[in-house]
């Protein structure tokens, strides 16, 4: 009963500060999530940092489930345009976040849709976000990365973007028994190993929270799969 409570809890944090949105570059999925949509890079910009500073003093953590971030942008918008990719395959979508690249799986047909996060309020946003697109997700909390991934496909949206979780997350997914896709911004700071990935795909997508109005982000497979 404390553990439902408490799911309770952060699913009306997370209804309480995110608004249902069509998602910017993938419009076919609409998430509950904190983006502003203004025509004024400058201006919106400027909101959003605001906006993302009040739900991290209230949340305790940084929001990630709270925004669209670009790697899974591109990781989403690359599974619905070739669902094949998942299409009757078991999908880990690992640090999930807002649960869009979960979602995404999900409608292109997966056969099982796993989204983790170690973020209660991330795990509460994507059952709220997978009921709102109609499609079945299966939570997962926790921690993984010391263990090894046994679903058919990994999706990584974007967790190349800091140092020491990159450190873990490249081993965990070179450990995969399957298929691994992740998406890769183009930032002054990127901690993707060289030599382990390759290229499939480029996209140019539309983002607030970051330097500029669109980034370059690359959907990268994990080599000899």
């Amino acid at each position: 009963m404390r553990h439902d409570l408490h799911d309770l809890h952060a699913e009306a944090f997370v209804r309480a500060h995110t608004r249902t949105a069509a998602v910017p570059y993938v419009p076919e999925i609409r998430l509950r999530h904190a983006e502003a949509h203004d025509e004024a890079h400058d201006e919106a910009h400027d909101e959003e940092h605001g906006e993302l500073y009040a739900i991290w003093e209230r949340a305790g953590g940084l929001p990630f489930w709270a925004y669209p971030w670009a790697g899974g942008k591109a990781l989403a918008r690359h599974v619905l345009d070739h669902p094949e990719t998942v299409r009757g395959r078991t999908v880990l979508d690992l640090a999930t976040g807002s649960g869009l690249v979960a979602v995404a799986a999900a409608l292109a047909g997966a056969a099982l849709v796993v989204a983790n996060d170690v973020d209660r309020y991330a795990l509460a946003a994507v059952r709220l976000n997978a009921a709102a697109n109609g499609v079945a997700v299966r939570v997962l909390g926790g921690d993984l990365l010391d263990g090894a991934p046994h679903q058919e496909v990994v999706l990584a949206g974007d967790v190349f973007y800091e140092r020491p979780l990159a450190l873990r997350a490249a081993p965990f997914l070179a450990r995969a028994a399957g298929e691994v896709l992740t998406g890769v911004p183009d930032r002054a700071c990127s901690y993707l190993p060289d030599g382990v990935f390759e290229p499939v795909a480029v996209h140019e997508v539309p983002t607030l929270l970051e330097d500029a109005p669109r980034k370059r982000t690359t959907i990268y497979r994990l080599s000899g799969r």
